[in-house]
């Protein structure tokens, strides 16, 4: 290798999904940012449980029970999506906070990949209630300590 020539640098995209439109727009956008590139997708799924504290442990216990239905449905989903399209790409629930989610998510990955590249990607949502009370990718890109894709 010359003295000026620069290792390859891997990119790893982090896409908040969650079957939606603007998620699947997300997973189609990471794919493209890959292309001709070495890396990895990590597909995020956040299982958001709001007011647990208001819940039984029956109630949490049900809710759990149908996250993992949502997981397995994503799952598919998003293979269904990349099939034929990109090979390089893993699924991953978290639980909580959806923005702190998917931000403690890429610090993973940033963390385990230091050198490399790591983005988030979400889809943005056009509804007024989102402009006004502020939304996932609104929070990420005024929190994220990497770089937020916002795709339309």
């Amino acid at each position: 290798m010359s003295a000026d020539a620069q290792p390859a640098v891997n990119l790893y995209l982090v896409v908040g999904y969650d079957g939606s439109p603007p998620a699947c727009r997300a997973l189609d956008a990471a794919v493209r940012l890959l292309e001709g590139r070495t890396g990895e997708i990590v597909v995020v799924y956040v299982a958001h449980l709001a007011a647990i504290d208001m819940l039984s442990a029956d109630a949490i216990a049900e809710m759990e029970e149908t996250f993992d239905d949502v997981e397995r449905d994503l799952h598919t989903q998003a293979g269904e999506q990349l099939r034929g399209r990109e090979e390089r790409w893993r699924f991953e629930r978290r639980q909580g906070m959806i923005p702190e989610e998917l931000i403690g998510a890429a610090s993973h990955v940033r963390d385990a990949h230091p050198g490399d590249n790591t983005a988030i990607v979400v889809g943005s949502s056009s509804s007024a209630m989102h402009r006004m009370v502020g939304s996932v990718a609104v929070s990420l890109a005024r929190r994220s300590p990497v770089p937020v894709v916002i795709v339309p």
